[in-house]
């Protein structure tokens, strides 16, 4: 969203003022999860009360590792004008706007991964910047 935003000359609002930290996981880390969840689904087993036990089970996948979301922007930023969907003169500070934190908003948010990793041995682990790198590639392959 912010990509479109920024691409169209659309102003971006920074909730918190930027002091926000949000868990960002790349794509492909998130289908890697996936992959492994679907080739393993849990198997049928009964309860102490003989009852079937529902054969499923909830996993987050993410990066785990909250990042300050004025940090993710700037780098969008860097990563876009890098790959040329953004001009190298894109006055970035002219379309963001930093706001309040919204009502029911938290400051810090991230995936809590320790049964995808216990259960499959996979945590995603793309790195921000490498991440968007390859987002900023894709976006301009896709859209322009």
């Amino acid at each position: 969203g912010f990509t479109n935003k920024l691409v169209k000359g659309d102003t971006i609002k920074i909730f918190n003022y930027g002091n926000c930290q949000r868990d960002f996981t790349y794509v492909d880390d998130i289908v890697e999860g996936i992959v492994r969840v679907m080739q393993h689904a849990p198997e049928k087993q009964n309860g102490e009360d003989g009852l079937p036990i529902p054969p499923y089970k909830v996993y987050n996948i993410g990066n785990s590792h909250p990042e300050n979301l004025l940090e993710f922007v700037s780098i969008l930023q860097e990563e876009l004008t890098r790959a040329g969907v953004l001009p190298k003169n894109y006055d970035f500070d002219a379309h963001k706007e930093l706001v309040p934190m919204q009502p029911g908003d938290v400051p810090v948010t991230y995936a809590e991964t320790t049964p995808l990793e216990q259960d499959f041995g996979y945590k995603p682990s793309t790195p921000l910047r490498e991440g968007l790198r390859a987002f900023a590639e894709w976006y301009k392959e896709y859209y322009f």
